[in-house]
């Protein structure tokens, strides 16, 4: 049920407290069973959720949050893996797995309203067949950690995170994970303040070799998590608190022997810069990276089509987070109004630029579309199953941490609303079920296709929108086009903003 809290905090954008937003989230998931979870203290993993936010009343300092879609997961499948026939999901980043999620929930409430129910979502609007939000209603998009791609390039800004040599080679401090991907580990002296890293030579070798999430750091402990002594761990289910900074500015050590070896550096991306555009200079610090370019995940020992969380995110902000199929149904597209991100490292400049500032000048949208850049908030509560609380929380003998390699949805539909998943696929499943729906998550492209279609066979042929009405349409990629003013706005943001953004293959959309 929505829980209804009055605000004892200086208002922000739809009365939205990042801090509140936050605890929702890990609160929800702590409720969910065990399953997929990962192993306290050895796996890590990332949360994204989607939150109702509704206005208890118009003149009320009171809103109404509820998480209605949240997602856990850090992989993404390399394209040789992908399905022609939609039964695979493709990516499984928190970010992706949450909107998918909402998706899922989307449908249930047009579902209801088009069945002559009530819904807490949707209403009537004025077009033929079309609904749009309920007055009051929006939505916020958490997440635990900052977007991979564009939005991780973030400078370093403690000390700590550019630790002073004395340094060790790359090699003797190589782990492999299940992938086979290299990663790198700072080692940490029993007061948990000598960390010893790469040497600057080296560090090009050693970041070719990155995790599926698709972004790192040179460091595995955050900013946040640095200044505390490992022993004085949190319970593997607790936020943690503590100090936001702010600042996006890198400060350079000035005091202290080693001062000819403090160079600037920033938090790193796995995430590879599209095929076409400009490369990553791959310089010594502040140097490496390039900024504001359109990204691709790197997956399971291949290159992956899935653009980075940043890319995605920044889409989301012109076209909406609803799609193309369910724009069908809605005479506007839906935006987030806020973005809450977690404490990690962070910088406001950043998440400004992957987000916001790279589609700001798209023009002439087609109606129902526009540019809706979200309001920017960060928490001060660490996810307790951050790379950085695992790092803190490991004990000797539990071996080498890594990510966990399964993958939650969770959102709030009458059925099944628990999905776990692993590599694409159903977590659990064996040989003998490939081949079977038993297989398929309720996430993948074929399953959302057909909860569609199960939609549109619930509307009455009188109500159903004009775009809906022909003959012709038979799979996925029929109906997509056939979302013509989605389709336009795509256009539009391709040519003005995202040039680069790969097209999708149509032969692995053609499904029924």
């Amino acid at each position: 049920m929505p829980v209804c809290f009055p605000l004892h905090v200086p208002v922000r954008f739809n009365m939205v407290n990042a801090d509140e937003i936050a605890k929702l989230c890990y609160e929800r998931f702590k409720q969910l069973p065990r399953r997929g979870k990962p192993e306290p203290g050895r796996e890590w993993t990332l949360l994204a959720a989607v939150v109702k936010i509704t206005r208890c009343a118009a003149d009320s300092d009171t809103v109404e949050k509820e998480v209605v879609s949240l997602g856990t997961g850090t992989k993404c499948i390399g394209r040789t893996a992908m399905s022609p026939n939609g039964e695979v999901l493709n990516d499984s980043h928190a970010e992706v797995i949450a909107r998918r999620g909402c998706i899922r929930y989307l449908i249930q409430e047009l579902h209801r309203v088009v069945s002559g129910g009530d819904s807490s979502v949707f209403c009537q609007a004025d077009e033929q067949g079309k609904w749009r939000l309920q007055p009051g209603v929006s939505f916020l998009f958490f997440t635990s950690h900052t977007p991979c791609g564009d939005a991780a390039i973030v400078p370093m800004i403690d000390s700590q995170s550019q630790p002073c040599p004395p340094v060790t080679s790359v090699k003797g401090h190589e782990g492999t994970d299940a992938r086979g991907d290299l990663k790198r580990e700072a080692e940490e002296s029993s007061d948990g303040k000598n960390m010893k890293l790469p040497r600057l030579e080296e560090e090009e070798t050693a970041d070719k070799n990155l995790e599926d999430r698709g972004d790192t750091k040179q460091s595995f402990l955050s900013n946040s998590s640095t200044s505390e002594d490992p022993s004085q761990s949190h319970s593997a289910e607790t936020p943690v608190e503590t100090v936001s900074q702010d600042s996006a500015q890198p400060e350079m050590k000035t005091r202290g022997p080693c001062d000819s070896y403090q160079v600037p550096d920033i938090h790193r991306t796995g995430a590879k810069c599209v095929s076409g555009g400009p490369a990553d200079p791959l310089h010594p610090g502040m140097g490496y990276h390039s900024t504001g370019v359109l990204r691709v995940k790197p997956g399971r020992g291949e290159p992956t089509l899935s653009l980075s969380c940043s890319d995605k995110l920044a889409r989301w902000g012109v076209l909406g987070f609803q799609g193309a199929l369910l724009s069908h149904y809605l005479q506007e597209a839906l935006y987030f109004c806020t973005v809450v991100v977690g404490k990690c490292p962070y910088s406001q400049e950043a998440m400004q630029r992957a987000l916001v500032t790279r589609c700001s000048h798209v023009s002439d949208l087609p109606a129902g579309f526009s540019v809706c850049p979200p309001v920017l908030l960060q928490s001060s509560l660490e996810f307790p199953f951050s790379q950085a609380q695992t790092q803190l929380q490991h004990k000797a003998g539990q071996g080498r941490i890594s990510p966990c390699g399964a993958a939650i949805s969770w959102c709030n539909v009458m059925e099944q609303p628990l999905d776990v998943t692993a590599n694409g696929y159903k977590h659990g499943v064996t040989k003998k079920d490939f081949g079977t729906a038993n297989v398929r998550s309720l996430l993948c492209k074929l399953e959302l296709f057909h909860s569609f279609l199960s939609l549109v066979a619930a509307t009455e042929p009188s109500a159903l929108p004009d775009s809906l009405r022909r003959a012709e349409l038979q799979t996925y990629w029929d109906y997509k086009q056939a979302s013509q003013l989605f389709q336009q706005a795509w256009q539009k943001l391709h040519s003005q903003a995202f040039p680069l953004w790969p097209r999708s293959d149509r032969d692995l959309l053609l499904f029924h």
